[in-house]
């Protein structure tokens, strides 16, 4: 078998209203997604999704003629290929998309088989006033969730504080409750300086008197000590961060240095689905979590959660999901089905051979722009 040919196709959902993210400088009034296709000579196409793939055509001939299944040799071409300024993980997860439909089983099966079903978390969006966050939280509740996250903006924290404390007390002891802090990396154009480490301390010690069940991100992935001593200060509480972490060996110097409590790659933004699973395992066997950011669409929703399954990860599963303003829906335009929980709140790994995406070939042709 061979790969014939690779497509990208670019994608454009227009928000209206827009989506207010805690981390965009601007209002989102548009979501973007590229959709990833190789094509084999024997007909089975994979499909993967996630970053942009921008500055691929210049690298596709490095993957065209080679055989899709030799996984090892086409991670190590995209990481040669990353060093020079891309992000090509969605095509290794379209190549695992290959790999599974080849072998007839789910990629988690692939990956080690550990679980077909993650307890997922909402994990929200938008800064909401105390009680705004409160009724979404009971939207969640509803829906099946055990825990969500919530957004504290540096500038604004005594409305974040305040907005966990009033979910603590609405829903109570039993439900879960994480936040995160925004602050180990940028958006483009977010040029202010984190928040300093002392402050940083206090704040995460009020949070750990709300019994939350994680910090994610709370410094910027620089201060490794600084990370340390958050988790010394505060032992009720565990620190998480990782998400865009693009550096194995610095991801491996974290674990060395036992820097984090949950460990959080996404494996179509950072290090690919290869890599984190093998940190992932190395995670575990340092008796720290892995549970990967999952914000960028259903399909690369479904990549991480096929290597989470896989290797056993948790204890939850990030899902992106703030109603009104961010719902399956719109995160999952290009499907023909939204991902979604069971009525107890878990995501289900598909059982279909590969990734198990399906996309919406309308709604693909609809939102096409390149």
């Amino acid at each position: 078998m061979k790969i014939a040919d690779i497509t990208l196709e670019r994608l454009r959902l227009e928000l209206d209203p827009p989506l207010r993210a805690a981390w965009d400088p601007d209002p989102r009034r548009h979501f973007d997604a590229t959709i990833v296709r190789v094509h084999t000579d024997e007909g089975i196409v994979g499909i993967g999704s996630g970053d942009t793939m921008d500055g691929f055509d210049a690298v596709r001939h490095l993957f065209v003629g080679q055989d899709p299944l030799d996984i090892v040799r086409h991670v190590r071409a995209i990481e040669t290929a990353n060093f020079h300024g891309g992000r090509f993980w969605p095509l290794e997860a379209a190549l695992w998309d290959v790999f599974g439909k080849v072998a007839g089983l789910p990629v988690a099966t692939l990956f080690g088989g550990a679980g077909r079903a993650l307890p997922a978390y909402a994990s929200t969006a938008e800064l909401k006033a105390p009680q705004e966050r409160v009724e979404v939280a009971w939207q969640v509740r509803e829906a099946g969730f055990q825990a969500m996250k919530i957004r504290i903006d540096r500038d604004r924290v005594e409305e974040g504080v305040a907005a966990v404390a009033a979910v603590r007390e609405a829903l109570g002891p039993e439900f879960g409750i994480m936040v995160d802090l925004n602050q180990s990396w940028r958006m483009a154009g977010d040029t202010a300086d984190a928040t300093d480490l002392a402050a940083t301390r206090r704040l995460v010690r009020r949070l750990s008197e709300l019994d939350v069940f994680w910090v994610e991100e709370p410094l910027p992935y620089a201060d490794r000590r600084g990370f340390q001593q958050l988790r010394a200060d505060n032992p009720g509480v565990r620190i998480a961060a990782g998400e865009m972490h693009h550096s194995v060996p610095e991801l491996l110097s974290c674990l060395d240095e036992d820097v984090l409590d949950v460990y959080q790659m996404d494996v179509v933004l950072a290090v690919g689905m290869h890599r984190a699973r093998t940190l992932a395992e190395l995670a575990q066997h340092k008796h720290r979590a892995f549970t990967p950011h999952s914000w960028t669409n259903g399909i690369g929703l479904l990549a991480n959660l096929h290597v989470a399954a896989g290797v056993g990860g948790g204890p939850f599963f990030e899902y992106p999901y703030d109603p009104p303003g961010w719902t399956p829906e719109r995160r999952d335009f290009m499907l023909t089905e939204p991902v979604r929980v069971t009525a107890s709140g878990e995501l289900e790994v598909p059982q279909r051979p590969g990734l198990g995406v399906e996309l919406d070939e309308e709604a693909v042709q609809r939102w096409r722009i390149g």
